[in-house]
């Protein structure tokens, strides 16, 4: 399983209806720029990019303490109505359930990708990183 399907797997467990893998991984894709597919780091340097408040959020989200938080408005503030809208058709659901929703996704998914304040670049090695975020984020969920 790659990080993008691992990803997909989070989104259908926690979004209500959003029950085909492939569209969750399209829906996940809308939300970068799509050159790379799923690209967390460009999330993580959209947060980090808007400053202030956002990028000490996305800090505490890369760090190994607590995570900060998130509203489904700073989240759309950092991505863009646009992306939060193509996200949320891809999946058939309205925009302010798709900000609610990635509010809680983003912080937890980025903590479980990061390390020691680094975005992990190989989710595959790290004796077995992946297995062990799917393992915590379908527990999680279920």
């Amino acid at each position: 399983m790659n990080f993008k399907d691992l990803a997909a797997q989070i989104l259908m467990n926690k979004i209500q209806g959003a029950n085909n893998s492939s569209d969750a991984a399209s829906a996940l894709e809308s939300l970068t720029s799509g050159s790379k597919g799923f690209d967390l780091g460009e999330i993580v340097e959209k947060f980090q990019g808007s400053g202030g408040d956002l990028a000490s959020k996305a800090k505490s989200w890369l760090g190994d303490g607590a995570n900060e938080s998130i509203s489904a408005t700073q989240v759309q503030d950092a991505l863009g109505s646009d992306k939060i809208a193509a996200f949320a058709e891809k999946l058939g659901i309205d925009g302010n359930e798709a900000g609610d929703k990635l509010a809680q996704i983003l912080p937890e998914l980025i903590d479980k990708s990061s390390q020691s304040g680094n975005l992990l670049n190989s989710l595959g090695g790290k004796g077995g990183l992946l297995a062990g975020l799917a393992s915590r984020f379908l527990r999680k969920s279920a």
